[in-house]
């Protein structure tokens, strides 16, 4: 199993940014999928999370702002990030919980690698 991501970048304070996520692989269900972000000097959070049923998750700082969307047939995960701010700053991580056929019908956490995301003041 792999988790693609993309679509980070430089971007000006007020400005919009949309993160991707693909999961490939022998999958059997995705029950969750989500976005972490790690900036400079500071521990990995939770930005934002999506059960397969269409619950969500934010993290307090980007609601309003930020919107998580997935497409399960394509077992992908979306982040549109908008009035981003200097404070969003850092490496952008998908996470999934994955129930592959190996895994004894026990969903594993899967990371991606990583995108950075900078907002300029």
């Amino acid at each position: 199993v792999q988790l693609q991501a993309s679509g980070g970048g430089l971007v000006q304070a007020g400005g919009s940014l949309r993160l991707s996520c693909a999961a490939s692989g022998s999958i059997l269900s995705i029950p969750g999928m989500g976005w972490y972000r790690q900036a400079p000097g500071k521990q990995r959070e939770l930005v934002a999370h999506m059960r397969s049923a269409g619950t969500t998750k934010y993290a307090d700082s980007v609601t309003g702002r930020f919107t998580i969307s997935r497409d399960n047939a394509k077992n992908t995960v979306d982040l549109q990030m908008n009035s981003l701010t200097p404070e969003d700053t850092g490496v952008y991580y998908c996470k999934a919980d994955i129930v592959t056929p190996y895994g004894l019908g026990s969903p594993q956490d899967y990371w991606g690698q990583g995108t950075q995301v900078t907002v300029s003041s």
